[in-house]
């Protein structure tokens, strides 16, 4: 396996102020044509990642992975449901533990049952803390981790649980309003994450537009995932994505600094 050291591609590019994207995709949503129809326009325009994952157990994830890694040059990074998802062609694993639920099973359970393959396998494990945010309607991580979001009101909440997971030696948090969400995280819960913790700061969930990834670029994001509108719009992962490395450029500067988007809620 290609060992790609993920942690340091995405502290690299932090510290360069370097915005990332990573293209979400659910093997659950996705048969082999879709697939094929997705790999076809990231083997023209890569994002920064690949996250493979969802919220139901797979049985076809160690295939999916190595084909996309035959086709595209581009980091794959589990973004597991559970356990069954673990797969050792993967570049790195997102260990995520549900710091917003107080599931015991999704805290800690899921990794106990997958640790000794984790550890054998040596792919690279980067600890998370993921927070489930309320994005107006129920997700599937809250159906299947039977847990409650942190409701949007409630930025001090979701700050505190952040610090906890940062003070935990986690690597990476993980701001999400779940898949599909009505409502992206509010642009002040994740400013007011990122003006209190140091760790690289992840947001997904209900993003569906360059405005939105813009939003959370500036609001403190360091990488922002999108996937659910790919899946009725797979044209949109080229527009993204090339909009992102404009943004990196300065490209877009002007239009950030008037930008102020209808669809964020703000606290």
């Amino acid at each position: 396996m290609n060992k790609r050291d993920v942690y340091r591609q995405i502290l690299t590019n932090r510290e360069k102020g370097k915005k990332m994207l990573a293209v979400l995709i659910d093997p659950n949503k996705n048969d082999l044509r879709d697939l094929a129809s997705i790999i076809a326009i990231l083997k023209i325009c890569p994002p920064n990642f690949i996250f493979i994952g969802g919220s139901h157990g797979v049985n076809s994830i160690d295939s999916i992975i190595e084909i996309i890694k035959e086709e595209i040059d581009t980091s794959v990074v589990l973004f597991p449901g559970d356990a069954s998802q673990f797969s050792k062609h993967a570049d790195a694993l997102l260990y995520l533990s549900l710091l917003s639920g107080r599931n015991p099973e999704y805290l800690i359970g899921q990794h106990i049952k997958s640790s000794v393959a984790i550890k054998q396998s040596g792919v690279e494990v980067i600890p998370t803390s993921y927070l489930l945010i309320d994005g107006g309607k129920m997700s599937a991580v809250e159906y299947i981790s039977n847990t409650k979001p942190i409701p949007r009101d409630k930025k001090e909440i979701v700050c505190s649980t952040a610090i906890a997971g940062e003070l935990l030696g986690m690597h990476l948090t993980y701001l999400e309003a779940g898949s599909g969400a009505d409502h992206p995280v509010p642009t002040e819960i994740i400013s007011h994450v990122r003006s209190m913790t140091s760790i690289p700061l992840i947001v997904g969930g209900g993003i569906c537009s360059t405005a939105a990834i813009e939003a959370a670029f500036n609001a403190g994001a360091d990488l922002v995932v999108v996937g659910n509108i790919f899946e009725t719009e797979p044209e949109k992962m080229t527009e993204f994505i090339r909009w992102v490395a404009s943004f990196n450029e300065g490209d877009t500067s002007e239009k950030r600094d008037n930008f102020i988007h209808p669809d964020i809620i703000s606290i």
